[in-house]
């Protein structure tokens, strides 16, 4: 079954850029992989603090 993923544009300083990618070669992972990780991370610290952010399928498949 394939993985359903979203695709956008994302725009980085340089010194972002390149901080994430020797984050992600130390980690062993792609720079979008790590950049996933790190977003997914973010989450559940946000979640944890402010509860689940609720949605619905109509929330997903229409952006």
């Amino acid at each position: 079954m394939p993985v359903i993923k979203s695709n956008f544009t994302m725009r980085l300083d340089p010194v972002t850029h390149f901080k994430i990618k020797k984050i992600s070669e130390s980690e062993m992972r792609s720079l979008t992989n790590m950049i996933e990780y790190l977003i997914k991370k973010e989450i559940k610290r946000y979640e944890e603090e402010n509860g689940e952010i609720m949605y619905t399928d109509e929330d997903i498949f229409t952006e």
